[in-house]
């Protein structure tokens, strides 16, 4: 059996497009998420790069190129901006690094155009898919982050909070702020989505897109 190509559209990719934080912000994601794995064995949130999920999970397929194409084109004019780090929070069943917010407390309505001018651009390139569900952008229910703890708490709720006082007491130095100006699509694959792909998958960078400074 020959090798298939990374675009072949029947094998199970799945894509994502990030915003990724400043080369700092990412150490410390990457000691947090090592420490975890080190820990406790939780490996979901550092099964990805450092990244604020702008649209994740997307099946594409073999528009990859395609998909290149049209963010290249919607990001042509898209300028920078600035990201406030509100510091460690709980969400959902885990913990992030909170990016959401200004300092002043307001939403990022940067940020969040951002996400949902991703979202526009790439919904007609999406295949029909349910496993995983895709994490496309739903104003409602957006909350931009930088993982910590994830999808293992599922499976391991009785470490919640001694998780949370964990990352507590690692005191990670961490910038309050910083620019966002790159975004990255990134190449996610796993054997099985229909289980715990987070102990299986596998990422490659695809491509960047550098918005521009003000």
């Amino acid at each position: 059996m020959s090798p298939k190509s990374p675009r072949d559209d029947s094998d199970p990719y799945r894509y994502g497009i990030y915003l990724r934080p400043d080369a700092q912000t990412c150490r410390a994601v990457t000691v947090i998420t090592d420490q975890l794995r080190a820990q406790f064995g939780l490996v979901s949130a550092g099964a990805f790069p450092p990244h604020a999920t702008l649209v994740g999970s997307q099946p594409f397929g073999a528009a990859e190129n395609d998909v290149i194409d049209v963010v290249t084109s919607a990001l042509a004019d898209q300028p920078a901006f600035d990201v406030h780090n509100s510091g460690v929070r709980a969400q959902g069943i885990g913990f992030v690094y909170d990016v959401h917010h200004r300092a002043d407390g307001t939403v990022n309505d940067d940020l969040f155009r951002l996400a949902e001018k991703i979202e526009a651009t790439v919904a007609p390139l999406r295949r029909p898919m349910s496993s995983p569900p895709p994490n496309d952008f739903e104003p409602d229910k957006f909350r931009a982050h930088l993982s910590l703890a994830s999808h293992d708490l599922y499976v391991r709720p009785d470490l919640h909070d001694e998780v949370g006082e964990f990352i507590t007491e690692l005191e990670i130095p961490v910038p309050t702020r910083f620019l966002g100006h790159n975004v990255a699509l990134y190449r996610t694959s796993s054997p099985d989505w229909s289980g715990r792909w987070w102990q299986t998958m596998t990422w490659e960078h695809v491509f960047t897109w550098n918005l521009a400074s003000s």
